[in-house]
């Protein structure tokens, strides 16, 4: 059960493994697909007629869902009712020839399957197994409830987004998206581990586990009790000054100035005002992030007069950093993409649509970039794979099983 070999004969560094996926929503596929773009080959398992539930999440790629069109790329869907015995036989099947088991379902349901982690082993010992749960899969919290908000909440990552005024969630799935690279890279180590061993490995991944890590800075900030940083909004909570200015059209620039160089030379080509780098409220970081009001004045009063063509010459003159304030609708001609060659045609149940490379170009191999399936496209093909007759497919069908 291989994979298709990389562009141009490219082999890549997945072609020839076999995940399997017991998967919806959002932190379980994004690992998949980023083992697809590797060459892995992934049956995704769905449910009769009704499929992974991120299929209805809006309708705004040609009528499919956003998240499902981002995250289900390169994957094989077999529908499958894994309770009727009929269906479990086909995943049984499966997991005997598998390379990796990725499952985001309740914590406990493979288990009621008749999968514990022991009888996985003596069915594949090579097996590699990850299960990505909202907390883990003990403690006190394993049966809570986790939406991506839930975590956002427990992790502490909405008490430091938004603006002193009101917290914010993250302007996507953070936890979801976290709990996703975070298996998909466990399983990347796995299978290396595997190449010394000979055996499989099983990665208990938790959404809470990913978030926390990727929040090291504000809780260190918080080190023996101390208070945690105040939410800025935009702007950096300890380093000043460093966010969106407006300056003198309306419009917004965004930048940084990340040391006390830069801070010198900031205040004398940007502001044209070299007294104000050596004003004790603004010498140091420190003393700038206790009066950032006042020197935020100070930068708007200075930009008042200019336009942000202006604004924007004098920061790359003075090589501060800056950036402009896109949209996600800025991203499809967005020149740093275009000039990359990022974007790419895949096929889809809708049609052709237009999609990304995932990050990291290769100079060996390019990423695997094949259709988002049809909810069971490929059923039949797979249960052939495995040894089914024609009639007992037909049967499985007219039953509902797959």
């Amino acid at each position: 059960m291989n994979a298709p070999a990389g562009a141009a004969g490219g082999l890549r560094p997945l072609d020839g493994v076999l995940v399997v996926a017991l998967e919806h929503a959002v932190a379980a596929p994004v690992c998949t697909r980023h083992l697809a773009d590797q060459g892995a080959r992934i049956i995704k398992i769905e449910r009769p007629g009704e499929g992974d539930f991120a299929r209805r999440y809006d309708q705004r790629v040609k009528g499919m869902s956003s998240y499902f069109a981002w995250a289900n790329r390169s994957k094989e869907s077999l529908t499958l009712d894994v309770k009727d015995p009929r269906g479990n036989e086909v995943l049984r099947r499966l997991l005997t020839r598998a390379d990796v088991l990725v499952q985001n379902l309740a914590p406990g349901a493979v288990e009621r399957l008749g999968y514990s982690r022991e009888r996985l082993s003596a069915l594949n010992a090579r097996l590699i197994t990850c299960d990505i749960s909202g907390y883990g899969l003990n403690g006190p919290y394993r049966d809570h409830k986790a939406y991506d908000m839930m975590i956002q909440a427990e992790s502490g990552l909405l008490s430091v987004t938004g603006t002193a005024d009101a917290i914010a969630r993250t302007g996507f799935s953070s936890a979801d998206v976290g709990a996703g690279m975070y298996a998909y890279a466990g399983i990347m180590a796995a299978l290396l581990l595997r190449h010394r061993t000979g055996t499989g490995s099983h990665i208990d991944l938790s959404m809470y586990e990913a978030i926390t890590e990727w929040m090291g800075n504000p809780i260190f900030y918080t080190y023996e009790g101390q208070a945690p940083a105040p939410r800025t909004g935009a702007f950096h909570p300890s380093v000043v000054p460093y966010g969106p200015f407006t300056v003198g059209d309306g419009r917004q620039v965004m930048m940084g100035v990340q040391n006390e160089r830069e801070w010198v030379v900031f205040c004398t080509t940007v502001l044209g005002r070299p007294e104000v780098a050596t004003d004790p409220r603004f010498s140091a970081n420190t003393a700038r992030n206790a009066n950032r009001d006042a020197l935020a004045a100070i930068i708007t009063e200075c930009f008042a007069p200019l336009d942000t063509a202006e604004v924007e010459r004098r920061l790359a003159e003075a090589n501060i950093a800056t950036g402009r304030i896109n949209t996600p609708g800025d991203f499809w001609q967005h020149p740093q993409n275009l000039a990359r060659g990022r974007l790419r045609e895949i096929g889809s149940p809708a049609g052709p649509i237009t999609s990304w490379l995932p990050p990291g170009v290769s100079s060996a191999y390019e990423a695997r970039m094949d259709p988002i399936p049809g909810l069971g496209e490929h059923s039949d093909s797979v249960l052939r794979e495995l040894g089914f007759a024609d009639g007992d497919i037909g049967a499985m069908r007219a039953d509902g099983v797959i």
